[in-house]
């Protein structure tokens, strides 16, 4: 990667074309992490297409010149930075929405689960005690 980047300099490439490089290059190596992650079984598929979207994303960005730029002033954004910072930030929140609602989903799961292990333990546990003592219960 740093020869990459020293080629570039080297040709008087602009500092746009070198932002370009690494984006591409950090969507390059997104894919790759997410990749190893799902192989291992570390993160599950439908998690894993949140984060390949996000850089198919990132790579559109980089390869599609002037896109960001045309859709800053399409949105009244000033700086085509600071439409990459809000796309940025409703992704995160979007991500945020989406683990609080999984969160929330196992939670009560959990809960239920609970509940039912405590009455099949204290099926089992009446089932275990003598005739003569259940009846005093």
């Amino acid at each position: 990667m740093s020869a990459l980047l020293a080629a570039a300099v080297k040709t008087g490439q602009t500092t746009a074309t070198l932002q370009r490089v690494g984006v591409i290059a950090i969507a390059i190596v997104m894919f790759a992490l997410v990749f190893e992650l799902v192989r291992r079984r570390a993160l599950m598929e439908r998690y894993a297409l949140l984060w390949l979207l996000a850089a198919v994303v990132l790579v559109v960005l980089a390869l599609w010149h002037g896109l960001l730029t045309t859709v800053s002033g399409d949105l009244h954004i000033y700086t085509p930075a600071n439409a990459l910072f809000a796309a940025g930030f409703l992704f995160v929140t979007v991500l945020l929405l989406h683990f609080s609602l999984v969160i929330s989903r196992l939670s009560e799961q959990n809960k239920m689960l609970a509940q039912r292990l405590a009455l099949l333990e204290a099926s089992a546990a009446a089932a275990d005690e003598p005739p003569s003592t259940r009846a005093i219960h």
